[in-house]
């Protein structure tokens, strides 16, 4: 039944609306006639509400008051809007900072004025109402606010002309990028107008590779006590860099309370997100004096004439109806309030028109009646010009993408004295810059504590002694070694992390705790002392720790300052048996036969060669002195006369061969009888896994693991605590080998060198390193310290300390001498047969010169015989069938 009624009453309400329109047009076109029909008439502009809700007891809303009032001055005072058909008007409600008040405000203004948009609803929580009236009645709500009402996204009909915190994220973190601070902590009011910014600052930090460790949060309405345990724990944390974003009155508390504690001085940054940074123009002095050195992101606004015109005019008109302000000139909030109602009062006129259709409320307390608002085809086709707006405003480009205000530049401001400097832009383009128009460096930062060296990000918590962790290692104390006493801290490993933050410019205060039981034993594996770490029981582990994969889950290490890598350790036996024969060693058996042949040969050749009293004499006789002659000059004892200039030249060339030949046999000899051809017993796991022999680690390292891996049975593993534990299980054969980390091998080595020795495959691992916190900044810098120490020379000098001056070389199948072979000496004996082959056919031919003369003779006159006949064979044919006498001198060349 009251549905029908309500149908009843819109029917007659729309009748009487014709009715009444109707009767407008018959008096105009009785006016008309009465003119005599020669004047026009002047069309009526139509009329659009909008509402606008500000809190008019905040600076912001007066500020966007004034400007939306002067919006509405310029833009129907210009030449080009003069003749719009539709003209704005604004209701003002003035809810104060009280949500409900706001959506009261609201609901008045759809229900009881019949508005086709609602602006400014200042806060957050105040949109979060009024988007959900938006969206049941189709009214867009233009807010101006950079405050998102949902996590989630917007509405449809929730429209934001103003700044967009996700790209002020981005240009934040483009900042933190360009100075390379690896962490940062945000500090920021706890209420609803970061619900969105903190989660965007986050995830625009991790695209940089910069860590939010912490999240300093601030009540609205915390005590000064409240706001001191809040600086206090940003004391005490490591990271330095801070950027915070709260209203104006905390933020000026914060500041002050700041500096009291001494934050604000050298090494710390402070980056003001915009909605603060705005607190300079606000406050003015108060705020730039306990702000020094600060950074604040902004919109870009370029300065123009217009706008410079503009400000003169606000300033003259704000300050008449607000005596007393310190603002001196509209901030980019007012602005962005300006080109709103100048974008509505253009999309009013580009949008179809459309009859007003909102009916009067039934009930009379409509202000209050949220379930009875009807819905609006004006403020639909409203929505979509405004949508399609795109002019240059007073704060640059105004155009709307995805119900937002299109983000542009930022402007990057440093506050020194009681100057805000530009330094730099952000764009989307270039990033950080010199210029929003290239890419140029930015201009010098003077940070808190007037410096000009950039803040590394991060700082020593006040009177903060670092507490390490050392483990216990008696069986190797050269390289760490904890007792109490001053000088209990001991070994390689703690004099290098020593001299390395002594080469700091910065002091680090700490102190060596042991990782042991109170006897001196260690108190568990290296795993566990690496666990404690990652428990913040310590703030550093400093030892022989290895560089893990599985480790570097739960902390950071250094680069490695030891050599890396896992050998094993084994006995070494002398190879070469010496018995009674050994002498026969130094050359190989066809060496031997061949030496032996080329002196019978020699001997011979000799003995044809020289005919003498010494070499004459029975054949017994002529054989002995052959052979007498020939091995006698092995060891150059030959006394027989040599008289022939050829067989002088065959024994001297021998000779010479035979001095190379006893110089490399005596050299080989001595090799093997006075020098220990030591190889290792073992040469890889593979034949200790096939005999089953026992394999010896060192206790407490991640080695079972590694064996394990190797598939060598866990039955067959023995730990071990030192080096003369090594020895005894070696020299016993209580284990076949050890496998361990070279550092160690080295060390066992230097002081038992001759009867083991490294062998086998290296097993890579990144060596020791100084583990750390994950994320601590102390990583890097001992890192680096780590590398100058080695480019200075200075670890060589203290890896000699550790390991002493004498080097013990591998001893493997590669220092074993071979014996002499034929092939060394083949070109040596080929000279010297050459030398006695042709010495002997010489000596032939000098001594049958008879023989000799008619045998050439012989040969020359067939030589000559040949010769003629060819040259009668090639005779011209002129010259055939001559009988006379041979052309001339041919007779007598025959």
């Amino acid at each position: 039944m009251k549905a029908t009624t309500r149908t009843l009453l819109r029917v007659l309400r729309r009748r009487h609306g014709l009715l009444l329109a109707l009767v407008l047009l018959v008096g105009a076109a009785s006016g008309v006639a009465a003119q005599g029909g020669d004047a026009v008439p002047r069309r009526r502009p139509r009329t659009v509400d909008v509402g606008v809700i500000l809190d008019r007891t905040t600076w912001v809303g007066n500020m966007s008051w004034t400007c939306m009032e002067l919006a509405m001055e310029d833009f129907y005072a210009d030449e080009d809007q003069a003749g719009y058909s539709a003209r704005l008007r604004l209701h003002l409600r003035d809810p104060g900072p009280n949500a409900v008040d706001a959506a009261a405000a609201g609901v008045d203004l759809l229900k009881n004025v019949g508005v086709q948009a609602i602006v400014g609803p200042q806060t957050s929580t105040q949109a979060k109402f009024l988007a959900r009236l938006g969206n049941k009645s189709l009214v867009p709500i233009i807010s101006l606010s950079a405050d998102c009402p949902s996590r989630a996204g917007l509405t449809p009909y929730f429209i934001r002309t103003a700044w967009n915190d996700s790209s002020q994220a981005e240009a934040i973190a483009s900042l933190v990028k360009k100075h390379n601070w690896r962490e940062v902590v945000p500090v920021f009011e706890d209420d609803d107008t970061n619900t969105k910014f903190i989660p965007d600052l986050v995830d625009a930090l991790k695209q940089v590779d910069t860590r939010v460790s912490y999240r300093c949060k601030i009540h609205p309405s915390a005590t000064v006590d409240a706001m001191k345990a809040a600086i206090s724990s940003l004391r005490h944390n490591w990271t330095s860099v801070f950027i915070v974003r709260m209203s104006h009155a905390l933020a000026l508390k914060f500041f002050q309370l700041a500096k009291e504690e001494g934050m604000m001085g050298q090494g710390f940054v402070w980056i003001t997100a915009y909605g603060l940074t705005d607190i300079f123009d606000v406050v003015g002095s108060p705020a730039l004096d306990v702000m020094q050195g600060v950074l604040g992101v902004k919109p870009h606004v370029q300065d123009t004439v217009k706008l410079q015109n503009f400000t003169q005019r606000w300033h003259s008109k704000y300050r008449l109806e607000n005596p007393g302000t310190s603002l001196s000139e509209p901030t980019v909030s007012g602005l962005y309030a300006y080109d709103t109602i100048w974008a509505l009062a253009s999309a009013a006129e580009n949008a179809t028109y459309v009859n007003l259709d909102f009916g009067p409320s039934v009930t009379k307390n409509g202000s209050t009646d949220f379930d009875r608002i009807d819905t609006s085809k004006a403020a639909q086709k409203l929505r979509g010009a405004l949508l399609k707006v795109n002019f240059s405003g007073m704060s640059g480009i105004f155009r709307i993408e995805d119900t937002q205000l299109v983000s542009s530049n930022y402007t990057i401001i440093n506050i020194v004295g009681q100057d805000r400097r530009e330094v730099g832009f952000w764009t989307p383009n270039f990033g950080i810059s010199g210029s929003p128009n290239m890419k140029s460096d930015i201009n010098t930062i003077i940070w808190p504590g007037d410096p000009e060296t950039v803040p590394r990000g991060w700082l020593l918590p006040r009177n903060k002694r670092l507490q390490i962790g050392v483990p216990a290692n008696p069986g190797f104390g050269q390289l760490v070694r904890y007792e109490n006493g001053p000088e209990g801290k001991k070994g390689f490993c703690i004099k290098v992390f020593d001299e390395v933050v002594d080469n700091l410019p910065y002091q680090v205060l700490y102190d060596y705790h042991g990782f042991d039981d109170g006897q001196g034993n260690s108190n568990g594996t290296y795993d566990e002392l690496i666990y404690k770490l990652y428990l913040k029981e310590f703030d550093a582990v400093v030892g022989d720790v290895t560089i893990l994969a599985n480790r570097s889950l739960y902390v950071d290490f250094t680069l490695p300052y030891t050599e890396s890598g896992v050998r094993m350790l084994v006995p070494v036996l002398d190879r070469r048996q010496k018995t009674a024969w050994t002498f026969l060693k130094p050359l190989t058996a066809d060496l031997w036969l061949g030496t032996g042949a080329f002196v019978v040969f020699t001997g011979f050749v000799v003995w044809c060669i020289e005919n003498h009293e010494d070499f004459k004499g029975t054949p017994a006789n002529q054989i002995g002195s052959v052979f007498y002659f020939s091995f006698s000059t092995l060891v150059f004892a030959h006394r027989e006369k040599i008289k022939n200039n050829l067989s002088r030249i065959v024994v001297v060339v021998w000779l010479f061969v035979v001095l190379i030949v006893q110089q490399s046999y005596t050299a080989s000899l001595s090799s093997i009888l006075t020098v220990e051809q030591l190889q290792p017993t073992v040469t890889n796991l593979d034949e200790v896994i096939r005999k089953g022999s026992y394999v010896g680690y060192l206790n407490d390292s991640f080695l079972p693991g590694l064996l394990k891996s190797l598939k060598i049975d866990e039955s067959k593993m023995i730990a071990l605590n030192s080096a003369e534990e090594y020895n005894n299980a070696l020299s016993t054969g209580k284990v076949a080998v050890i496998v361990d980390e070279i550092p160690y091998l080295k060390l066992f080595l230097s002081k038992y060198c001759h009867n083991y020795t490294m062998t086998g495959p290296i097993y890579r691992f990144d060596g020791f390193g100084y583990a750390f916190p994950l994320g601590s900044p102390l990583t890097a810098d001992i890192t680096r310290g780590i590398l100058q120490l080695a480019s200075s020379g200075r670890m060589a000098e203290l890896q000699k300390e550790l390991y002493g001056d004498k080097s013990c070389p591998d001893k493997d199948d590669s220092q074993t001498s071979s014996s002499l072979t034929l092939h060394s000496f083949q070109g040596l004996f080929s000279i010297s047969g050459a030398c006695s082959i042709l010495a002997l056919i010489l000596h032939a031919l000098i001594t049958n010169k008879g023989v000799f003369s008619r045998w050439l003779a012989a040969i020359c006159s067939k030589l000559l015989h040949k010769s003629n006949t060819l040259q009668i064979m090639t005779r011209p044919v002129a010259n055939v069938g001559n009988t006379g006498s041979p052309p001339e001198g041919e007779g007598s060349r025959v």
